[in-house]
């Protein structure tokens, strides 16, 4: 029996060399995904937030003071640029606006008959019967009565203007997202009245750790998701900062530093979703 064991251990150590030379050749033989490409995968996680892009979120507000007379649409209204939202009671500036616009109509009366008098004057100082004085004295009074036409067409104009602003528009098509004043409330001048968001130009913001600012280039692929839905959505990254900025949100994880700064990356929608503006999400960049 032990003539037999010396020869057969010496087998099995023989087998196994074998089977670890022909396991070697098929590794080499098949490298993996990332020797064959060149490229490895790399994954940055970030949380962000849905954000309306430059001038698709605007906040009405008034320019100036006053009482809101009307104000009828609500929150989830949909509206269109250029539609009244809101007016101011105006009552005052109306008729102050009629005294300037008849100021106007009195001065140009003045003026057509200082023209007059100016024309006969000059005529009887021609034929030696009225004086030079009479001459100059007529002209003054017309450029006088010019001069205040001027000006209270210049006031009437301003309060024109003033009545304008009274009635506040839409500036944007968009959905009434926030309304922050009621019918009968007095406003100040630069006073916010609602906020106006087109939700059809919305992006993802995210907060890259500044430690992963390069690993992140333009027209990169990222996936995001958000709790309480599920499956991903495509984006793709179309803006990435010159600069960092400190962290907007507080991290999920409460390992997580909250002082650091971050790299705030503009991610595009590449697929309709039923993220709401403003949501939280977490973003995967590949």
């Amino acid at each position: 029996m032990k003539r037999w064991i010396a020869p057969l251990l010496g087998l099995i150590v023989v087998v196994i060399t074998v089977v670890q030379v022909r396991a070697n050749r098929v590794a080499s033989s098949h490298p993996p995904a990332e020797a064959q490409t060149g490229v490895s995968v790399l994954h940055v996680i970030a949380e962000g937030r849905v954000a309306a892009y430059p001038g698709a979120e605007v906040t009405v507000g008034s320019d100036v003071a006053g009482t809101i007379e009307r104000l009828d649409v609500v929150e989830q209204d949909v509206v269109h640029k250029g539609d009244v939202i809101a007016t101011l009671r105006a009552d005052d500036l109306r008729a102050a606006l009629g005294e300037a616009r008849a100021r106007v109509g009195e001065a140009d009366a003045d003026i057509r008959l200082y023209e007059l008098e100016v024309e006969r004057a000059q005529r009887l100082f021609r034929e030696d019967v009225g004086s030079k004085q009479t001459w100059e004295k007529s002209e003054r009074d017309l450029d006088a009565a010019r001069a205040r036409r001027s000006s209270s067409l210049a006031e009437a104009r301003r309060l024109e203007a003033v009545v304008a602003k009274t009635v506040i528009k839409a500036p944007i098509d968009g959905v009434v997202i926030t309304r922050m004043r009621q019918r009968g409330e007095t406003i100040s001048a630069g006073d916010s009245l609602m906020t106006i968001a087109d939700l059809r130009r919305t992006r993802v913001e995210a907060e890259v750790d500044e430690f992963d600012a390069a690993r992140i280039r333009n027209g990169a692929d990222a996936a995001i998701s958000a709790e309480g839905y599920d499956g991903k959505w495509r984006g793709v990254i179309e803006e990435v900062p010159g600069n960092v900025v400190s962290r907007r949100l507080k991290p999920q994880d409460p390992s997580k530093p909250i002082d650091t700064r971050v790299l705030l990356v503009k991610v595009a929608l590449t697929e309709a979703t039923p993220l709401k503006l403003g949501q939280r999400v977490e973003v995967e960049f590949r």
